[in-house]
């Protein structure tokens, strides 16, 4: 493990899998990983941060953190990771990537939402050939992270990438009207906005305004994990007479049948069955474990919060960690 000091406030973690869990931690551009964190209170609690490293690119993992001044989980790592460390992490996790690198790119970030972008940047630098413009916004000039590296990538590449910095402090608070106007240059490039609420709720308004197609619009969200992702598997219900519905999962290609006790969560029966099933929260917060329902009918704790949008759920999409069985045969695709 490497430290590197990126800005006052933000610090980069380098981070090397074992050899042997090397294909456990592959990744996509834009994707997060879930680390734990020690806590004198709990035990230990999650945080989830995005890679800013590139598959084919570079060799090791790495994330990078800002300080968030009531933020526990960003402290605790600025003071506390050392170089020569060992952390407990889970495979990476996240929707907030490409399918492809065929067409143009519309980026937006602030503050550290450069974080996943920056990934998403690098891939489609070196992987395809259509132009990427990037919005990055930031209180001032000192607060720019990933600075030089980003010069660089535009010296590289004057003809296809082109960064556009604003600072709060000269330029005030970016407006909708400034994204419309970016945004309706071509309303059919990729979008992909991370940052401050706000400024992604602006993104949006701008994209939707701009007639930018539901599906090519991407925003990253998180929130402060409350769940214990690292919590022991719940071993298998396998009482004899036990309440359960037959269920299909497809999952990366893979068929597994099996009887879903009603009691348990879609995520803990497929782990209890020893199935790969991706998650990183297990508390409905981060998405990762997101599927479709295409037959049979599951209940949910709520519906996804600000993780699945009303046309999701309309679409018959959950999130696995808070669905249980309900009327069978049940077909779930992920």
């Amino acid at each position: 493990m490497a430290v590197i000091d990126e800005t006052p406030d933000a610090r980069s973690i380098v981070l090397r899998p074992t050899e042997a869990d090397r294909q456990t931690f592959e990744y996509q551009p834009g994707q997060f990983l879930t680390i734990r964190i020690p806590s004198d209170l709990t035990g230990h609690v999650a945080r989830s941060y995005s890679l800013s490293s590139t598959p084919t690119i570079d060799e090791d993992l790495k994330i990078t953190v800002k300080r968030v001044s009531s933020g526990y989980g960003s402290n605790w790592l600025c003071d506390n990771v050392k170089a020569g460390v060992s952390m407990t992490v889970l495979p990476p996790a996240g929707r907030f990537t490409r399918s492809g690198h065929e067409g143009d790119l519309l980026l937006f970030a602030a503050g550290s939402g450069i974080t996943p972008v920056i990934s998403i940047l690098k891939a489609a630098l070196a992987q395809g050939v259509r132009p990427i413009v990037l919005f990055y916004a930031n209180r001032d000039a000192e607060s720019v992270i990933f600075a030089r590296e980003l010069d660089e990538l535009q010296a590289e590449h004057p003809e296809r990438l082109r960064v556009i910095h604003w600072f709060d402090n000269v330029d005030g608070i970016p407006t909708v009207v400034r994204f419309a106007d970016l945004v309706a240059v071509d309303p059919s490039r990729e979008v992909f906005v991370c940052g401050p609420g706000p400024f992604m709720d602006a993104v949006g308004a701008a994209a939707e305004s701009a007639g930018v197609p539901r599906e090519r619009f991407h925003r990253e969200v998180f929130s402060s994990i409350t769940g214990d992702p690292f919590a022991a598997v719940p071993a298998a219900d396998r009482a004899s007479g036990a309440e359960t519905v037959d269920t299909t999962v497809l999952l990366e290609g893979a068929v597994h049948r099996f009887a879903w006790p009603t009691h348990t969560t879609l995520v803990d029966a497929l782990l209890a069955e020893c199935v790969d099933v991706p998650y990183s929260c297990r508390s409905g917060e981060c998405g990762s474990c997101v599927c479709r329902v295409v037959g049979g009918s599951v209940s949910v704790s709520g519906v996804g919060g600000d993780v699945l949008e009303p046309d999701d759920v309309a679409a018959g999409y959950v999130l696995g960690c808070q669905s249980k069985p309900d009327e069978g045969p049940i077909q779930i695709e992920f």
